[in-house]
């Protein structure tokens, strides 16, 4: 039999004012009462599906009031309608209560048709109704995480060309465009002093992604900051790390830095997050190394400081090459195989990223004479000594 919703199917689904009367939908909702369908007319509309069970949905809420609210200082003529995904009324009433947008009044068999409708099959979900709408399957929640109100009007054209922003600050960018923007031209030092951006210039850069939370950045930033001190222990200044937080609180984040002699990106910037975008960081620890020119010379800085230390400076691929043949050059003119006169195994030579040798309980790395039976590992010159050692 046909009804309301059997009339709507036929109506263009960005045609929303048309469905929600198909729907016998009268008026709708916003924090004052009721409010005429005829409100939203002109205006360029936004479905917001969520529910006040899902966890994921009232933590979107907040950045979504922001981005309302900084679009409507804007003057942009726009609207956000919540359709319920809640199993009862209350839940609903509970959720709508931290929204300052319109809402189709309670109807769970109303709602479960536009859900329907939109095909919506994961909350939060925020439905563009244009013609070039960004769809559920690209991430519309992602693209706002990722850029905000920027992404107003939240077309597939906006996207691209957001996108295209970050890949020419990820290529061509200076420090400057990086790190700062309209209201902020510094970083924060340890002692909470400000120090402009321009006195990086001509140095080298580690944006430094990590978090106090994670064992494996805890562990990254103990060799960091000996490769830091190391470097910058005369008067020439020349390497330069900037902390880019992923903690989850101011608190971690004072915590975090508390360990580390260098600068940081202010906790509550905007700027985290946009670094973390750009350079599409997806896990911790990442150092990404910028020459002198500001440019990006490695996106691995994390291996390179690990496997080279301070000698990999100014850490350019020419430097890692030399270094590599230096290494390769050292291993050819070193016995395959040694014997030890305080070892009853043969040992081998081997390339090792880190080892603690057995005789002199120093660090050691790359070249190791290491024994196949148990774990025994020495120096190459440990070697030599103990041999000379033992046999006077």
């Amino acid at each position: 039999m046909a009804g309301p919703f059997y009339e709507a199917k036929f109506v263009d689904r960005h045609d929303i004012m048309k469905i929600f009367a198909a729907e016998g939908v009268e008026f709708l909702l916003s924090c004052d009462g009721k409010v005429p369908l005829s409100s939203c007319n002109g205006k360029t509309i936004f479905l917001f599906f969520s529910a006040n069970w899902c966890r994921p949905c009232k933590t979107i809420v907040p950045l979504l009031v922001e981005l309302y609210d900084a679009l409507k200082k804007k003057g942009k003529s726009l609207e956000i309608i919540f359709i319920s995904f809640d199993h009862d009324e209350s839940g609903f009433d509970q959720h709508f209560k931290s929204m300052p947008w319109l809402a189709v009044p309670f109807d769970a068999n109303l709602h479960r048709r536009l859900i329907n409708r939109y095909q919506v099959h994961r909350i939060p979900s925020f439905v563009p109704l244009c013609s070039d709408g960004i769809t559920n399957e690209e991430d519309m929640i992602g693209c706002i995480e990722d850029y905000g109100a920027e992404a107003f009007p939240f077309t597939n054209k906006r996207l691209q060309e957001l996108k295209a922003i970050d890949q020419r600050k990820r290529e061509e960018a200076n420090l400057e465009e990086l790190l700062a923007h309209a209201g902020r031209n510094f970083l924060i030092s340890g002692d909470d002093g400000k120090v402009p951006i321009s006195e990086l210039t001509g140095k080298t850069i580690g944006l430094y992604f990590c978090a106090d939370w994670s064992p494996p950045c805890r562990a990254f930033t103990v060799q960091l900051t000996d490769v830091y001190n190391n470097l910058n222990a005369g008067k020439d200044h020349c390497f330069e790390v900037v902390l880019i937080s992923t903690d989850r609180d101011l608190g971690e984040f004072n915590v975090n830095r508390s360990s580390m002699p260098w600068l940081a990106v202010p906790y509550l910037d905007r700027t985290r997050h946009d670094l973390c975008r750009i350079f599409a960081i997806k896990g911790i620890p990442v150092l990404v190394l910028l020459g002198p020119e500001g440019k990006v010379i490695s996106m691995n800085g994390k291996f390179v400081v690990s496997s080279y230390g301070a000698e990999a400076f100014p850490f350019t691929d020419a430097r890692i090459r030399d270094l590599e043949a230096a290494l390769r050059k050292e291993g050819e003119a070193l016995p395959r195989e040694v014997e030890d006169l305080k070892h009853e195994h043969v040992l081998k030579l081997e390339m090792a990223k880190a080892y603690v040798c057995d005789f002199c309980k120093k660090q050691g790395k790359f070249w190791a004479f290491s024994c196949d039976v148990c774990d025994y590992d020495l120096h190459p010159s440990c070697v030599e000594k103990v041999s000379k050692d033992e046999s006077l």
